[in-house]
């Protein structure tokens, strides 16, 4: 083998690679935000699942990339385990599609389709269009590169001793198994490896019964990915992995004895050596989920004996910002907005408790609401570092707006923690200290606008949650209204201290000050309307 040979090896299976990353992520960002709730309505049935499963790996072009989805959709608490055994089986049979698609002699028109799939991009804005001109520039790059790899095999068909050690595969099924599932485990892709294998096939080079340890070591490669996703990740994240590495060694392992009358079979759908591999790799994940399917529960059952769930200690943190979706961006801030609307419920409860602390001069209670924050700069500082970790040139417009909303609305509510906790605290201590109380209009007041800020609060959080424009214009309202009230409760309470009301003229500083403190929170609260508001008009 000469050093071209070597060298045109080298850069064919980086251009493969590459080709295969840049298919996954252009139809990732292409169909990215419908993932979630199209893998969410998987949970009704086994059958939907396996459909779902092979329809989003269709989509992604991979059945890892699909799996770490679901490592980190368990892990989230979105799905349960017993809900994601028909979803694996499905995945496996979407990332044949890649294979059967290589499989077709289109490599003669490789540079045609990367010609498009530049101009797509070239032609193209951010958007849609766009990713889709990724994901058939990578497919041109494929298929380059599999013309170039079957070029620098053809040469090599006139050496027996490569010929030998392809037969020999077929001789020693398990030695190709390990060295095909550690070549996909470095690939991270099984279509990489079964590419480079159709590639071989091409050229001539490749006999079917070399083939098939080839296609039952890349079905074990696979799991690699599912395996790294899950290293650090709750035990349901784990047990994901383990049922998919499950599936497919036992599936491999029941093979092994009738591999010579499966490559029988697969010996008939085609006479092509090529496309007798991409069938191969098909048959073998529809066997596995007909034979498992009827039996996910048990199987569930044994993954979580295999695995159990061990009980811990939790302080409090995050509990929806699994690093494990943040290659997809929709999941990413699908899991960004559930913490924030958690972070969101802490500081109602906190603004709904704050009234009592000047009812009945609660110590406690007001020192509980200051340790509270500290709850609620964790969250709020959590929730940055992990949208900080989305690359911006993976994020369509609406999801890199949808990024900014989730930034403002919970540097919002960081800032009302903080009124509540370093104002509206402060002022009830002073008021606790004093032994003072309000008058009994005074107090009638500052519960009127209490509770008129709770209605915006639950507005607000309702107009972040879905984004609604009319919501986001009714808010904006209700703050000039409340401006309004808190003007005129301002007058009463000075036509109070006119009048010489001694609870007024010894609460007053104490009172304005709840009045002003509780307008600043309504203000926070009614901020998450802009960036919506300014979303539709560039819409």
């Amino acid at each position: 083998m000469t050093s071209l040979t070597i060298f045109s090896f080298f850069g064919g299976i980086m251009l493969l690679l590459y080709g295969m990353r840049l298919v996954g992520e252009g139809l990732q960002k292409a169909a990215g935000a419908r993932l979630r709730p199209f893998l969410l309505a998987a949970t009704s049935n086994r059958i939907k699942g396996v459909g779902v499963g092979a329809a989003i790996t269709a989509l992604l072009q991979s059945s890892s990339a699909a799996t770490v989805m679901l490592v980190g959709l368990v892990g989230s608490g979105l799905m349960g385990l017993g809900e994601t055994m028909g979803v694996i089986l499905g995945a496996d049979i979407g990332t044949t599609l890649t294979v059967q698609i290589i499989a077709f002699k289109i490599y003669d028109y490789a540079i045609f389709i990367v010609g498009v799939g530049a101009l797509i991009r070239f032609l193209s804005s951010r958007g849609p269009a766009q990713d889709w001109g990724q994901a058939l520039l990578g497919f041109g790059l494929v298929f380059l590169a599999l013309k170039i790899l079957i070029e620098t095999f053809t040469p090599i068909t006139e050496d027996p001793l490569f010929g030998q050690m392809l037969i020999g595969l077929g001789k020693d099924p398990l030695a190709g198994i390990i060295i095909s599932a550690i070549l996909t485990a470095l690939f991270h892709s099984s279509a990489a490896t079964l590419g480079l294998a159709i590639s071989v096939a091409h050229s001539g080079l490749l006999t079917l019964d070399a083939a098939m340890p080839i296609v039952l070591g890349a079905n074990i490669g696979t799991c690699a990915s599912a395996i790294a996703s899950s290293i650090g990740a709750p035990v349901d994240s784990k047990r994901v992995a383990l049922a998919h590495i499950l599936f497919k060694v036992l599936g491999v392992i029941i093979v092994l004895p009738f591999l010579g009358l499966f490559t029988s079979l697969v010996s008939l759908a085609s006479s092509d050596i090529a496309r007798q591999v991409a069938y191969a790799h098909t048959f073998f994940n529809i066997a596995i989920a007909v034979l498992f399917l009827p039996f996910t529960g048990p199987f569930t059952n044994l993954v979580q004996r295999l695995l159990p769930q061990r009980v811990e200690v939790k302080r409090f943190g995050p509990k929806y910002l699994d690093p494990m979706v943040l290659a997809t961006p929709s999941l990413a801030l699908g899991q960004a907005t559930r913490e924030t609307l958690r972070l969101a419920d802490i500081v109602q409860d906190m603004l709904k408790s704050s009234i009592d602390v000047f009812k009945e001069n609660d110590r406690v209670l007001l020192e509980r609401l200051e340790e509270r924050d500290n709850d609620v700069d964790l969250l709020d500082r959590e929730i940055k570092l992990y949208l900080t970790k989305l690359t911006s040139e993976n994020l369509s417009d609406e999801q890199a707006a949808r990024e900014l909303e989730i930034l403002a609305f919970t540097n919002n509510l960081e800032n009302i923690g903080d009124v509540i906790d370093k104002n509206l605290m402060e002022i009830a201590g002073k008021k606790i200290n004093a032994s003072v109380s309000f008058s009994k209009d005074g107090m009638r007041e500052i519960v009127t606008l209490h509770e008129k800020v709770i209605d915006n609060f639950e507005m607000g959080v309702a107009t972040f949650a879905s984004g609604d424009v009319e919501l986001a214009r009714r808010l904006l309202d209700r703050k000039i209204k409340l401006a309004q009230t808190e003007r005129e409760m301002r007058e009463a309470h000075i036509k109070r201290l006119h009048r010489g009301l001694k609870e007024s003229i010894d609460t007053s500083a104490i009172h304005l000050d709840v009045l002003t403190n509780l307008k600043r929170i309504n203000s926070y609260i009614t901020n998450i309307a802009y960036p919506i508001l300014e979303r539709e008009k560039t819409a």
